[in-house]
């Protein structure tokens, strides 16, 4: 599975950006897709995923602010950040993995991450 991210940028506190993740290869519809991000001098921590049985789970800190989704192939998931923070800086990668669970430490496959930067 290949993973195409885009959207990063840098925006100012409280909003919002939209980051999008396209998949493509073997299947991709039937994997679970999901967003980590690693802030400057930090390990990378989960964000957000849509597992194929259609489960969605969130970080703590991005509950109520952040909003995963994928569309009606379930090649392409978003992950619509809202009310952003400067803590909310770093490289967001996008990831997929044939599990429905059991990835909170990582994927199977990993794109290229998309730099967000929010300004205070």
């Amino acid at each position: 599975v290949q993973l195409q991210a885009s959207g990063g940028g840098l925006v100012q506190a409280g909003g919002s950006l939209r980051l999008s993740c396209a998949a493509s290869g073997s299947t991709p519809s039937g994997y679970s897709m999901g967003w980590y991000r690693q802030a400057p001098g930090k390990e990378r921590e989960f964000v957000a995923a849509s597992s194929w049985s259609a489960d969605i789970y969130y970080a703590n800190s991005v509950k109520g602010r952040f909003t995963i989704s994928r569309d009606n192939t379930k090649t392409t998931v978003y992950l619509q950040m809202n009310s952003l923070k400067p803590e909310d800086t770093g490289v967001y990668y996008c990831a997929a993995d044939v599990r429905a669970t059991g990835w909170e430490q990582g994927m199977e496959f990993w794109g290229k991450g998309t730099l967000v930067t929010v300004s205070s």
